[in-house]
Parts: structure tokens; sequence; C-alpha cells
């Protein structure tokens, strides 16, 4: 089974609009990155349009796109917070929050032309974005003496791997990244590059005299 390490989000928050008979509507679309931070994300835009009526939003989070979120924030239900986040669906984002806030313009809408504006102000802020393509890396450290630094540093670089810190004080140590997907692979490459053995010989290797590989969280 392959394993899932790349996704789409967008890179820098992103506004969107739609008008309706007289009824205003503004979305505002931010990549999301760790923990709560979607609520930040609506604080804020609470504060800039504190008269609005309605502050509607949608999240979608993870990797696996599981964690979600959609709120209508008094609109019926079902007119605001899905159209929102069908449109992240649409767009195939995740880790990304969409805030719409709208501005009552005295003529009700309906079901369906609430559902329209939610979805095609949120469409407009996604259409704004600019969408990117993100790899998740897993982080290891390779701490080594000193006598083993230029075999260390020798086997990086012929299987390019990509090294993101270098400590060489007291204690050597470098931090790599490789590609969730590939980290298996590359982990026994090295293993096997290291303790000068084949890569059958190398998933018999526990460890490897002089060198440590760990995982970073």
């Amino acid at each position: 089974m392959k394993i899932k390490d790349s996704y789409k989000t967008i890179s820098i928050p992103s506004v969107g609009e739609f008008k309706d008979r007289g009824s205003k509507f503004f979305a505002f679309a931010f990549p999301l990155s760790v923990g709560e931070e979607w609520q930040g994300c609506l604080e804020k835009v609470k504060k800039e349009h504190p008269k609005a009526r309605h502050h509607c939003y949608a999240y979608r989070r993870g990797l696996d796109q599981n964690d979600f979120r959609a709120n209508d924030d008094g609109e019926p239900s079902g007119t605001a917070g899905r159209p929102i986040l069908g449109q992240i669906d649409s767009f195939q984002l995740t880790n990304v929050v969409v805030i719409v806030v709208r501005y009552f313009g005295g003529t009700l809408l309906g079901t369906s032309g609430l559902i329209n504006a939610y979805k095609l102000s949120t469409m407009d802020a996604l259409q704004n974005a600019v969408i990117i393509e993100k790899v998740v890396e897993d982080i290891f450290r390779i701490s080594f003496d000193y006598a083993f630094m230029g075999e260390v540093m020798n086997a990086v670089k012929k299987l390019e791997i990509n090294i993101l810190n270098q400590h060489f004080k007291e204690i050597a140590y470098i931090d790599i990244s490789i590609r969730k997907s590939e980290s298996e692979t590359q982990l026994l490459r090295l293993k096997a590059f290291l303790g000068k053995v084949s890569l059958e010989e190398a998933e018999l290797i526990d460890e490897l005299d002089g060198i440590a590989i760990s995982p970073l969280p």
C-alpha cells in the first residue's frame, strides 16, 4: 500500500466576494498548520467585521482529511458551512479554513440563494489563492564519532538526502529529512552504505559502530 505523503493547500491567505440582492458575502481563506489555529483566524475576521450578521466557516485538516467542521452561525442549517466545505473539497484542499461574513441587504435569499452565495464567495476566494502541493517528510538525526564523519557525509551526499542542520562541536550530528514514502527504503540504503553490507544484511543490523540514527519528532 502506497504511503500518502503529499497534499494540496494554499500558501497565503486570500479573499473573495459575492453580492446578491443587497447582501454582501466576503470570504477569507487561510492556510492552517497546527492545533486550533483556525480559531485565531475566526477571531481575526470577527474583529475586522464586527457588524456582519453572520460569520460562517468550514475547515478541513490533516493528511487523511478526516478532521473537518462546518458551521452555519445562525443561517438555516446546511446553507453556509456545508457549501463552504464543499468548495474546499472541490479544490481538493486540506489544512485550510474559509470564513465567510455576510452583510444582510434587507432581502431574504431563500435556501438555494444562501447556498449559492456561500458557495460562490468561497469559490472566488480559492480561485484567488495560490495553491501549492506540500510533501510530508520524516526527520532523523545521525549522531556519529568524528572518525566516521567522512563516511556519513559521503553516504548522505551519494543518496541525495537533504541535510537540515549540522552540529560539529562536542557532539557531532546532522539532521536529515526524507520523504515519508521513501524513508524506510532510504534508511536501509544508508545503513547498508555505512555498514558496508548488502541491503539484505542491513535489514539485520540494529546498531552501527560509532553511528546512531534516530527519528526526531
